[in-house]
C-alpha cells in the first residue's frame, strides 16, 4: 500500500485529504498539535482498514519531524508528503505596522522552516517511491499560461514520490492584514519551486486551495461570516487529480484542478 505523511491532519483540509487517501487504501502517518483531536481523527481513519500512526507534536520541532519520517520508514516506503500544518502569526490578523515580530518568526518556523526540514528528512524515502504514474501522454498543468511568473517545471517522466505544500492566494496577492501570513506562504512557494528544480525525479506541487470554511480562517478574520465558504472536502478532488494526473511539478489552484476534472 502507498504511504503518506500529512501534517495538520486533525481537522480541516488535512483531515479531509487523509480521509480520502484512507478510502483509497493509503497507509498514513498523521500529525497535529493537539493529541485528543488527532487521535479522534486517527480512529475514524482506521475504520477504513488502513494502518494509521498518529503522532501529536509541533512540526517546528526537529525531533518530531524525524519521528514522523521514522514511522513511514518502519513501513519501508513513503510516496507522498503533505505539508499542510500552518499558523497565522497573529490571530486575528493585523496590519504589518502592528504585527508582532515574534508572531512572524513563529509563522516562519511552522510555515516555511518546518516544511523544508520535513522534506529533508523524507527525501531518501521519496526518491525511491514508484507509486505515481509517469508522464505518458497528457499532463495536468499548473499556471503556465498565466502571466504571473509561474510555470510548469518538469513536463517529463519523474521516478519518485511527491511533496504537496499547501499555500494560499495570499502568497501572490496583497491583501490588507494578510502580509505576515502571506509572506510565509510566498517563501514556501519559492522553496517549493527551487526544490522541484533540484529534485527532478520527484513531483513537487504547491497549491492554493482557495477560500475554505476552516478554523484557521475563522481565527484570522473572526468578524467575517464564513458560513458561505466551501468546506475543505470540496477541495480534495482537485488534490487527488494531482495524484491521478499525472501532474508536473508546479503551482496549482484547486479551483482550476476541479474545473479540469469536470
Amino acid at each position: 500500500m502507498p504511504v503518506a505523511i500529512i501534517t495538520g491532519a486533525s481537522k480541516g483540509l488535512g483531515r479531509a485529504l487523509a480521509a480520502a487517501l484512507a478510502g483509497r487504501g493509503w497507509d498514513l502517518v498523521v500529525d497535529a498539535r493537539s493529541a485528543g483531536p488527532l487521535e479522534a481523527a486517527a480512529r475514524e481513519l482506521r475504520r477504513t482498514g488502513v494502518r494509521v500512526v498518529a503522532l501529536p507534536g509541533d512540526v517546528a520541532d526537529g525531533a518530531h519531524r524525524a519521528a514522523l519520517v521514522a514511522a513511514a520508514r518502519e513501513w519501508g516506503r513513503l510516496d507522498l508528503l503533505v505539508n499542510n500544518a500552518s499558523v497565522l502569526g497573529a490571530a486575528p490578523l493585523v496590519r504589518l505596522s502592528g504585527h508582532a515580530l515574534d508572531g512572524l518568526r513563529a509563522a516562519l518556523e511552522v510555515n516555511v522552516v518546518a516544511p523544508l526540514g520535513l522534506a529533508q528528512e523524507a527525501l531518501p524515502l521519496l526518491r525511491t517511491s514508484s507509486h505515481l504514474p509517469a508522464y505518458a501522454g497528457g499532463v495536468v498543468t499548473g499556471d503556465a499560461d498565466k502571466d504571473d511568473g509561474h510555470k510548469d517545471l518538469h513536463p517529463y517522466i519523474g521516478t519518485g514520490g511527491a511533496i504537496l505544500n499547501i499555500s494560499s492566494d495570499a502568497a501572490v496577492e496583497a491583501y490588507e492584514t494578510w502580509g505576515g501570513y502571506g509572506a510565509t506562504k510566498a517563501a514556501l512557494e519559492r522553496l517549493s519551486a527551487v526544490l522541484a528544480e533540484e529534485e527532478p525525479g520527484l513531483r513537487v506541487w504547491w497549491v492554493d486551495p482557495g477560500d475554505m470554511r476552516t478554523d484557521l480562517y475563522a481565527a484570522a478574520v473572526p468578524d467575517d461570516d464564513g458560513s458561505g465558504r466551501p468546506l475543505p472536502t470540496t477541495v480534495v478532488p482537485g488534490l487527488l487529480r494531482l495524484l491521478d494526473g499525472p501532474a508536473a511539478s508546479g503551482r496549482y489552484v484547486a479551483a482550476d484542478l476541479l474545473d479540469g476534472a469536470r
